[in-house]
């Protein structure tokens, strides 16, 4: 049924009897490894169940047994309610297949769920009884869930934004990595039972890789404190994060946007009302760069600035998922653009000093010019692409002029250009030699043609005397 003639056996199998208002018999089985093309077609793939009445063969084209984000199991349902006189696009309406989708999905979730108990390396699997582990050992189960993961782990996502009603059952299937996780994959609950007293929200963050973001500058704070984040790198857990909005009571808040909540710190009003003058100075410096506001940030340790999102619009990883896209719009993407927000370090020395410059010298160029540059740098380090790479190029070469002494309007050497003039004008002289060896080639090849006609025209005069 499954066309696999190697030797690995299935993830898991399922063989189940339904009893009720609908009867029906089934076998589910997830394959060892997911079809090349799983993704690529996913919402043209066929259905890999076939449907069976009576044990009558009816079609194995029904898409409507499984949703789509569960396609990649396989299996056979033979119902005994069912019509057999009636055409199949009669039977595809029938509201007895509403209630057999239902349980499938039940049992399909149910029979993932227990490889995750049932993994040694799950840290949260339940004991087992003696005969349990002797009759099958640890050692066939072991990393059975983190394989699965791999597989298929992206089609629970999907169903997470698919499937509302399964959407809590599909969220405890997750498995992600974090600041604590080390070279493991952890679930939700096992992030819930390591959280601090008095923590709120469950942090995540988003970006391209685990490598990228343990550096992120968004953690400084939250690794300090003993938070865990978990790392979310694939491109679908943006949209998955659109639809997961909160478990078991717990909400979600990534760390790269604004909300974000460690605690009351009674020095913050003070802080603040220290650096208004230089966050209002900076407001007005940056307003030709779509920046919202400037403010005292509460997540960072050693980096003097970073640039977040409001709480509702895009992250930084988002806006360069859509720019990626082929037949994307910017026109239309921009009103989807989270307002940014630039957060800077008041206990940094930088900040310090030029909160004190501004102070002396607001109008000062090189100060603006610097606080343009600490925007911009802030910009890329928080994972947004710049609008201007030319004017940051610059801005960083006079900062190097500056650094080795070299005098700002000193200019580039011109490049002496008489070897090149030389060079086209002994170009010229070659081509003006071929033309005359052509031409008197040409010259002789005329004199040999009338040679040949006169001996020709000779020839044929003799002939007519003859």
């Amino acid at each position: 049924m499954a066309k696999d003639f190697s030797e690995e056996k299935p993830l898991a199998w399922s063989h189940f009897t339904a009893e009720g208002d609908v009867e029906f018999k089934s076998i589910l089985f997830i394959p060892p490894k997911a079809p090349q093309d799983l993704y690529e077609s996913y919402y043209n793939a066929k259905a890999n169940i076939k449907l069976y009445v009576r044990r009558v063969f009816i079609s194995d084209e029904f898409e409507e047994l499984l949703p789509k984000y569960l396609g990649f199991l396989m299996g056979i349902v033979d119902s005994d309610t069912l019509p057999l006189n009636v055409s199949r696009e009669m039977l595809q309406q029938h509201n007895s297949l509403k209630t057999i989708k239902k349980k499938l999905i039940r049992k399909a979730l149910d029979m993932i769920r227990r490889i995750a108990e049932e993994d040694p390396d799950e840290s949260d699997a339940k004991g087992k009884t003696d005969v349990e582990s002797e009759s099958e050992p640890n050692t066939e189960k072991k990393g059975k869930y983190v394989k699965f993961w791999n597989e298929f782990g992206k089609s629970i996502k999907l169903g997470i934004i698919e499937d509302a009603s399964n959407r809590n059952r599909l969220a405890k299937l997750l498995r992600f990595e974090s600041t604590k996780s080390g070279n493991k994959l952890a679930s939700l609950d096992q992030y819930i039972s390591r959280m601090k007293a008095g923590q709120k929200d469950i942090y995540y963050i988003t970006g391209s890789s685990k490598e990228q973001l343990e550096k992120s500058p968004f953690l400084e704070r939250l690794k300090k404190k003993n938070y865990e984040v978990i790392f979310f790198t694939d491109p679908v857990d943006e949209y998955l994060m659109q639809y997961l909005m909160d478990y078991e009571d717990k909400k979600f808040q990534n760390v790269s946007k604004e909300g974000l909540k460690l605690g009351k710190d009674t020095k913050d009003k003070e802080i603040k009302d220290s650096f208004k003058e230089l966050t209002n100075w900076w407001k007005d410096i940056l307003s030709s760069e779509n920046v919202d506001s400037v403010k005292i940030s509460n997540r960072l340790d050693n980096t003097p600035g970073v640039v977040v999102t409001s709480k509702y619009g895009w992250s930084a990883n988002m806006e360069r998922i859509m720019q990626s896209q082929t037949l994307s719009d910017a026109n239309r993407q921009s009103y989807m653009r989270g307002k940014r927000v630039l957060e800077i370090n008041p206990r940094h020395p930088i900040i310090k000093e030029l909160r004190e410059r501004v102070t002396q010298s607001p109008e000062d160029e090189n100060i603006k010019q610097t606080a343009r540059l600490i925007y911009q740098t802030a910009l890329m380090e928080s994972g947004f692409i710049l609008n201007d790479p030319k004017e940051f190029a610059s801005s960083i070469y006079s900062t190097i002029k500056t650094t080795l002494n070299v005098n700002p309007d000193a200019t580039v050497e011109e490049d002496d250009e008489t070897e090149e003039e030389v060079e086209v004008e002994t170009k010229e002289e070659v081509e003006k030699v071929e033309t005359k060896e052509d031409g008197t080639e040409g010259k002789f090849a005329e004199e040999e043609t009338i040679e040949d006609a006169f001996e020709e025209q000779s020839d044929e005069s003799v002939k007519d005397e003859l």
